[in-house]
């Protein structure tokens, strides 16, 4: 898991990492425990929106480094997350029209940081990922990024779509890397550009997939089906850097 240095353990633990205002990706909690201290947990995650799985005592073993997890244990996150409007700031700062990824069910931390590596090389703003089915930022994540986490914003949303959609409301439009999209080549990817990159197998979703302005099939002339999601987050976003640079 490569969760180690940042799991937390234990009560006590766990309720000062969050009114201390750490990031915590995942909180698990004993199904059907009930007892103060954890009526405390759960009400400071809801107010941070954490996600909570409540799970069986044997999970919570299995996951657990001390054997004395008191039925929690915390994942917090190896980096603060930014916000979507840092995003932007960053990109009307240096005087360019924004370049996002966005990533749907990205699950894989080290494509997750070979995103975010690629991200940064290729001039990307900032990248956007959601809360739920997806990894956060481990420290796996962090080591796979090859120190582009420390540069390159990452913001975790609620809801994708939404964000796409006032995004839009900014002037943005997007495109979805999709075998059953037009060839990349013959695409206008110039302007304000959100490019979204889906999960392997699963690929994009299809209420995310609506939402976007156009789909980029990237060609493939091989015997297997695709691409891996971060060798095709960076074929597609190099066709936008060549396009941005005209």
């Amino acid at each position: 898991m490569g969760y180690n240095e940042f799991t937390i353990e234990g009560r006590n633990a766990v309720l000062e990492a969050l009114r201390a205002g750490r990031t915590v990706d995942k909180l698990f909690i004993l199904d059907g425990c009930k007892d103060g201290p954890v009526m405390s947990i759960k009400r400071e995650a809801s107010k941070r929106g954490c996600i909570v799985k409540y799970v069986e005592k044997e999970r919570l073993d299995q996951i657990s480094q001390t054997g004395k997890h008191q039925g929690v244990i915390a994942y917090a996150a190896a980096y603060a997350y930014a916000e979507v409007e840092d995003i932007l700031a960053k990109a009307k700062e240096r005087g360019e029209a924004p370049f996002i990824f966005l990533l749907d069910n990205i699950e894989d931390p080290h494509n997750l940081g070979a995103i975010i590596r690629t991200a940064n090389l290729a001039g990307a703003h900032g990248v956007i990922i959601p809360k739920n089915r997806a990894v956060g930022l481990t420290a796996t994540v962090a080591k796979a990024s090859a120190g582009a986490i420390n540069y390159t914003p990452v913001a975790k949303v609620t809801n994708l779509g939404q964000t796409i959609e006032e995004l839009k409301k900014e002037g943005m439009w997007f495109v979805c890397a999709d075998m059953d999209g037009a060839p990349m080549y013959s695409l206008d990817l110039k302007g304000p550009i959100g490019m979204v990159i889906g999960s392997e197998g699963n690929g994009v979703g299809r209420l995310i997939k609506e939402k976007c302005d156009f789909t980029a099939a990237i060609p493939m002339k091989g015997d297997i089906d695709s691409l891996n999601a971060s060798v095709a987050a960076g074929v597609l976003a190099y066709e936008i850097v060549r396009q941005r640079m005209q």
